[in-house]
């Protein structure tokens, strides 16, 4: 037998052995549970109460997406059962809501406050949150469908935007030991003229992946994401699947974010003491232009996130991410779950894309929060002393605040960050290795090369009501045609794409100024079902030569049940 066959033969025995060992540990018997999507609006409720809350070590890990739902219904109903809890009528519909829509981890005597008056057919809507649902001895299942319809008109066009997505969700969870999740949907859009022009950039649909055309400039495409948990021990979660995660507080993450694509991972999650460590080890594709009837290469990444809880108050955080490439074959010695690598890449005699972090989050007294991140690929401290603008000094940072029911007003939340990345940050000498998945950034969307301010504002002035404004506004350097100055972290950092090694700052190359504002007004008629109308205003400039601006302005109406808002923020 050819060593090539033994070696194949050994990698898939490893592979069918480590999924035997997460099978045997799940029959321990311990609860299980599912997510709560990364856009769902609990996700509200969970910034503020853990703010209100301060010093409730409930609520201590919450920069690590997205939620557990068991964790959030403990930690909600921990708050509200303290004395001299106080809840705007706000809040408290909030409250409601999530134990509506989270009924399998609500008390069984408790689950009748919650049932419909009058359900469809007996055995449809029995309460307002879910289409279908079962809760007996060892099951529980929730089915829903998912749709979401829109309508745009965007300044200087004749086109009609527009967004139709049908589809449904199921997850569920079997005798407390096994959870399950599945959403699948069938989407066509045609987007702004400025998402048009990235998606001819990157030959991907931002958010999504692979695509094909629809009625000219629009995009088809299907969407599948889904997973499973169990637990290994009581203090440790175990998720497989396809879907997103998200590291950090902030509106944009500079470690991992939700911008890019599902892509397929394995999680562990230790939560004990003060303590939350996640692993996650994800198969990633490259940057190529992908298409239906070709395989697209495979890499992969792995990443570590452990937050401590220093006091009650303030958490710190050490993260670790490390994408690489293989020909066909995942690095086993990646697998070790102990934070820092790079010893294990050194002795691979290999020199992948090592990325380390440090974030942290304080809740401070009168209901204020602050949060940040700083994210180092690469750096000489000599050369940064020098400030001759080094290429490789390759570092991030990001730094924001909370502030809830603002001057006083119930329900009135703002929030301010600002974020900041060296160029050539994220790349690497090699096409592979870069932080990227799906040719889409695996952290900010603006990839490197720039400097953001974000102001937010949200109000729920009522209930079912709720308004948001933002504005943001970026500088950035981006690259010429015959040059990289950083900004594109899918180009290799070595020549003939990066020509000189000083010289290179925010701003460099092109630089471009963009001023992006939205306004949503948002009704919720009945339980997950949401009427919207809002507005978006996007001004580009390029301030050196070539001179150019781009201004856009798109008025959108729409409706959507059981599923986030579609915004393209970049």
């Amino acid at each position: 037998m050819q060593f090539k066959q033994i070696r194949s033969r050994l990698l898939k025995g490893s592979y069918y052995f480590l999924v035997l060992i997460f099978l045997l540990l799940s029959a321990i018997p311990n609860a299980q549970t599912t997510y709560l999507p990364l856009g769902d609006k609990a996700n509200i409720l969970m910034e503020r109460l853990e703010i209100k809350s301060r010093t409730d070590s409930f609520f201590n890990y919450s920069k690590t997406k997205p939620f557990n739902r068991r964790h959030v219904l403990a930690a909600v109903n921990h708050y509200v059962a303290k004395p001299g809890v106080k809840l705007s009528r706000t809040d408290a519909y909030n409250i409601r809501s999530l134990n509506m829509n989270n009924l399998e981890w609500v008390a069984e005597g408790d689950r009748m406050k919650y049932l419909s008056k009058k359900p469809i057919a007996k055995n449809f809507y029995k309460t307002p949150a879910n289409l279908y649902e079962v809760h007996v001895k060892d099951f529980d299942l929730i089915v829903n469908p998912v749709f979401q319809y829109t309508l745009s008109k965007e300044n200087d066009s004749n086109e009609d935007l527009f967004l139709n997505t049908r589809g449904v969700y199921i997850r569920g969870k079997i005798a407390n030991k096994i959870g399950f999740y599945s959403y699948i949907t069938d989407n066509q859009e045609r987007d702004p003229s400025y998402v048009r022009e990235w998606v001819s950039d990157r030959q991907t649909v931002p958010n999504h992946g692979l695509y094909k055309a629809f009625k000219g400039n629009g995009y088809d495409y299907f969407e599948a994401r889904g997973y499973f948990t169990f637990n290994v021990t009581r203090y440790i979660d175990v998720a497989f699947g396809y879907d997103r995660n998200f590291i950090g507080s902030g509106h944009r993450s500079l470690l991992l974010s939700d911008f890019g694509t599902n892509n397929l991972f394995l999680k562990l999650n230790t939560r004990i003491w003060r303590i939350n460590y996640q692993n996650i080890f994800m198969e990633l594709h490259s940057s190529i232009p992908p298409a239906a009837t070709q395989l697209v290469p495979k890499k992969y990444a792995v990443m570590h996130h452990l937050d401590i809880g220093i006091t009650k108050w303030l958490n710190i955080g050490l993260f670790e991410g490390v994408p690489f490439g293989r020909r066909n074959r995942f690095d086993f010695g990646y697998l070790n779950p102990i934070i820092f690598y790079r010893s294990i890449e050194q002795q691979n005699g290999s020199f992948d894309n090592s990325i380390i972090g440090l974030d942290f989050k304080v809740n401070l007294p009168k209901r204020f929060q602050v949060y940040g991140q700083l994210m180092l690929d690469e750096f000489l401290l000599s050369e940064i002393k020098k400030n001759r603008g080094w290429w490789a000094n390759k570092w991030g940072i990001q730094l924001g605040a909370r502030y809830i029911d603002a001057f006083n007003v119930s329900n009135l939340d703002l929030q301010v960050e600002h974020n900041r990345v060296r160029p050539f940050t994220y790349s690497h000498y090699d096409s592979v290795a870069n932080y990227t998945h799906y040719n889409q950034p695996l952290a900010h969307p603006q990839m490197a090369g720039f400097s953001e301010t974000i102001g937010m504002a949200r109000y729920q002035p009522a209930p079912k009501w709720l308004l948001v404004g933002k504005i943001i506004y970026w500088k950035q350097g981006r690259d010429s045609s015959s040059r990289s100055f950083g900004s594109n972290i899918f180009l290799p950092n070595t020549a003939p794409y990066r020509q000189g090694d000083y010289g290179y700052n925010i701003g460099s190359g092109w630089a471009t100024n963009v001023l992006y504002g939205s306004f949503l007004v948002s009704y919720e008629f009945r339980e997950n079902f949401f009427a919207e109308l809002s507005a978006v205003v996007r001004r580009q400039e390029t301030t050196t030569a070539p001179i150019t601006s781009n201004n856009v302005s798109v008025i959108t109406f729409g409706v959507r049940w059981n599923i986030q808002r579609r915004e393209f923020e970049f």
